[in-house]
């Protein structure tokens, strides 16, 4: 394992947002912190604030406006109506003097006054030439949304327009009809309006204040503090001081600056614990390029132990090839694996039983610790596996077992049993390695296929579960350890056969479908 491949494994403990050509400048660009005004979340949210209480106020500035039109209506139809009505008491049949109807228009600002009484309509004061009327306004009937219409085309295209006004009858049943511009009430909307406007808007200002300086200590601020954080953090994910302090509040910010106080706590000791990993990987590739050169001088030297004519030499001396052979394979492939992944399975059909005496061969058990090997597997059984890897995994799996059972304190009767059986379930084989030991603790099920963390005895890694896992992931395939068996530890191994393909002809009509 090179000096650029522990680095690489390094770094692989690290978040992606912390690595990759993208995120180059978010962990060493300082200038990343300073987020344009215009983009950040304090601005936005003023602004929104801002146009909420504006629109708040448009709301609350319509029906005002309304009600100010109905009012400056109803004054001036009542003004003009008791005028008109103490005129016509005064000269009950005559006509008024055109001075008199000057003065009544003039001090009205109306244009024509009709009254009607007991059915007869009579003009009290007119202009010598009346405009025509384009708007007709009824007091009796008008409603809310009709007055907010009203004030709303008098406050766009008002100012010129004829409008004629009619109001409920008094007690006699005297009803007065005025006709006059809309001048005098479009100037009084516009200036009205402004006032609200500029009123209004000063209140949107001071409750969006009001408002932000309260999301700001509530929210905005310690958001702020977080995203400081993580950009430090991930600046120098392996300060422990740079982890973030825990928050008292009871609110979603409260547990998520705890929650984010423990991912980085978790994370760095994720981080030292690969780094630990690539160190220790980096030891161990150098240890086994020397291991490689010794087992090809002992490989040498058992080639000339073959010519030997003791027959015990020659009963041992291909096993002893075969070992060193092996021994060889692993180290090449354990200094590859510092390199790259497991190489991909290359799979054929094979029979598993005498892969299975294989196993047996490799092991190393104590002659004073009697263990039964019991190879249940039937002779015709085959697999669709990549045999080296296999043979890795059951052998790691067989010498946990070994190792277990002899570290058993039992009576000398009592009976130890490594068992390997198979049997197949629709396209998968099934492998289960059983024992009789004393079965894994509650740490080791809890960190199952964890390294480092899931070994039983104390200086031990747990590394063998884990390259276990891997070499059957890689067949496509899994393990597990079977909560059911109560007798000591039984891991069962899923392989699926090898895919059965139609025939061409049939593949085709197939993909025609």
């Amino acid at each position: 394992m090179s000096a650029a491949t522990s680095s690489e494994q390094i770094n692989g403990a690290v978040p992606p947002i912390f690595n990759g050509n993208d995120a180059d400048l978010a962990a060493n660009d300082n200038n990343d912190l300073r987020i344009p005004l215009r983009h950040r979340l304090s601005s936005k949210l003023l602004l929104m604030i801002i146009l909420a209480v504006l629109i708040a106020e448009v709301i609350i500035l319509a029906p005002s406006i309304a009600n100010m039109r109905t009012q400056w209506l109803t004054t001036k139809y009542n003004m003009i109506t008791t005028s008109s009505l103490l005129l016509l008491d005064t000269n009950p049949g005559a006509i008024l003097e055109p001075h008199v109807q000057d003065q009544l228009l003039r001090s009205s600002g109306a244009e024509s006054i009709t009254v009607t009484r007991n059915g007869t309509s009579r003009v009290l004061a007119s202009t010598p030439s009346t405009p025509p009327v384009s708007e007709y306004i009824d007091l009796n009937t008008a409603t809310p949304l009709s007055d907010f219409l009203g004030a709303l085309q008098t406050l766009i295209s008002g100012g010129k327009k004829v409008m004629q006004i009619s109001g409920p009858p008094d007690y006699t049943g005297t009803t007065v009809d005025i006709v006059m511009y809309d001048t005098a009430l479009h100037d009084r909307l516009i200036q009205n309006s402004r006032i609200i406007a500029t009123i209004s808007l000063l209140i949107s200002l001071i409750a969006a204040a009001l408002i932000y300086f309260i999301i700001h200590r509530l929210l905005l601020r310690p958001v702020g503090h977080m995203y400081s954080n993580m950009f430090a953090f991930g600046q120098k994910p392996e300060d422990p001081t740079l982890i973030i302090d825990g928050s008292c509040r009871k609110d979603e910010l409260g547990y998520a600056q705890n929650r984010l106080a423990q991912m980085q706590t978790h994370l760095q000791h994720l981080f030292q614990e690969r780094k630990h990993l690539a160190d220790l990987g980096l030891a161990v590739s150098k240890i086994n390029h020397d291991m490689r050169n010794i087992l090809a001088s002992a490989q040498l030297m058992s080639d000339s132990l073959a010519d030997t004519n003791d027959p015990v030499v020659q009963r041992f001396s291909p096993k002893l090839i075969r070992t060193l052979n092996r021994a060889i394979t692993y180290s090449e492939t354990v200094i590859a694996y510092g390199r790259t992944q497991e190489a991909v399975p290359v799979r054929h059909q094979r029979l598993l039983r005498p892969l299975i005496h294989e196993v047996e061969d490799m092991l190393v058990i104590p002659p004073e610790t009697p263990i039964t090997f019991r190879n249940m597997i039937p002779v015709d059984f085959e697999a669709y596996i990549d045999k080296e890897q296999m043979l890795r995994v059951l052998n790691n799996l067989c010498r946990n077992a070994v190792q277990a059972m002899s570290a058993q304190n039992t009576s000398p009767e009592t009976e130890k049993n490594l068992t390997i059986s198979a049997w197949r379930i629709g396209n998968n084989c099934h492998i289960a390695v059983a024992d009789t030991g004393p079965g894994l603790p509650k740490k080791a099920r809890d960190n199952l296929f964890t390294a480092f963390r899931g070994s039983t005895r104390s200086d031990g890694t747990g590394l063998g579960l884990v390259i276990a896992q891997e070499l059957v992931r890689a067949h496509g395939g899994a393990i597990q350890l079977r909560e059911d068996y109560t007798e000591g530890a039984l891991f069962e191994i899923r392989i699926p056969d090898k895919p059965a393909y139609p025939p061409a002809a049939h593949r085709s009509q197939r993909n025609m479908v």
